[in-house]
């Protein structure tokens, strides 16, 4: 009877291996939810979309975003590590995911145990930005006024623990400055209160500013990559300016829960850097600002990690806690 029940549990393994397997050959099969940390709106959410609307197209089955804000990213994140593991949850997110680690203490994830990297999707940079009421017109300028008014000078990011806040942290603490942090509920929010000069100056996502800048609603003093982006070549590096060596890369990407089947997250990656090799997609990126960028996921899982170590020592030296 034993031997007759390990032929029936082998045929039955036989069976059902061809089927696991057909099963992540035809993925998708159903609509898939790309969760965002931030709001709508914001860049990280418009490239997710453009990302998302391709995708589907590409499928036949919807990607349907699913902005989550809060906590610089991590509420979205706690719910896709909890998700099912089966490539129906993805999580887009920004260079802020491998600050969360080092920001909250009370994580409710591990940030690179329970997610597995997908692809980087792209690179740009942050530019700091002041209103024009504010008659300055260079990053030097800038830190002059700071100096002279210590304590009187807020900065705005887009959330606690978010990409923008990270700069600006960052930024503080390398050009010794003495300012107040003030936290929005996303992009928007943040440049809205720049441009009416609420908070006296801001990092924000290059796509996010440049309807702005062209409207000189906002003056975009510095970027953060060491090298000038071409949508704004005569706007200098913050490195070439006012703080050599300074750099901030505010690259998204793709994750998906740690145990989503090795197949679909190949074929999700191999899937993204079709589109993104598009010249329709580089185009509509380029206009944001943004170079497509995208990885296997053995190299976006190393780019991962290399970027955590150094984030994470930046807020160490740095002091930065959030509770």
């Amino acid at each position: 009877m034993k031997f007759v029940n390990l032929r029936v549990f082998a045929a039955i393994a036989l069976v059902a291996a061809p089927c696991a397997a057909q099963s992540q050959q035809q993925y998708p099969t159903k609509p898939i939810r790309m969760i965002i940390g931030y709001t709508a709106g914001s860049e990280i959410d418009v490239i997710g979309r453009m990302l998302s609307q391709a995708m589907s197209d590409s499928w036949g089955q919807r990607v349907v975003v699913d902005n989550r804000s809060g906590a610089g990213g991590t509420v979205g994140g706690a719910i896709a590590a909890a998700a099912p593991a089966d490539g129906y949850t993805l999580f887009f997110n920004s260079v802020s995911h491998t600050a969360s680690q080092a920001l909250y203490s009370k994580l409710p994830y591990d940030t690179l145990r329970d997610f597995a990297g997908v692809s980087q999707a792209t690179s740009a940079p942050n530019v700091l930005v002041v209103a024009p009421a504010q008659g300055i017109q260079s990053a030097k300028e800038l830190l002059a006024l700071v100096r002279q008014k210590p304590g009187q000078i807020n900065f705005g990011s887009a959330g606690v623990g978010s990409g923008t806040h990270i700069t600006g942290e960052m930024f503080r603490l390398a050009a010794e400055l003495k300012v107040a942090h003030v936290p929005y509920k996303g992009v928007p929010e943040l440049l809205a209160d720049t441009m009416t000069g609420r908070i006296q100056y801001s990092f924000s996502p290059i796509g996010n500013t440049l309807p702005f800048v062209k409207d000189r609603r906002l003056i975009p003093l510095a970027v953060t990559t060491l090298t000038r982006s071409p949508m704004l070549p005569d706007v200098p590096t913050v490195t070439e300016t006012v703080i050599p060596g300074f750099e901030w890369d505010q690259w998204y990407g793709m994750f998906a829960p740690a145990k989503t089947p090795r197949p679909i997250v190949n074929q999700i990656s191999r899937e993204m850097a079709r589109l993104l090799g598009l010249a329709e997609m580089k185009e509509r990126l380029a206009v944001r600002g943004s170079v497509p960028k995208p990885s296997t996921p053995e190299q976006f899982d190393n780019f991962v990690r290399a970027e955590v170590a150094k984030v994470s020592k930046a807020i160490r030296d740095g002091g930065i806690k959030i509770e």
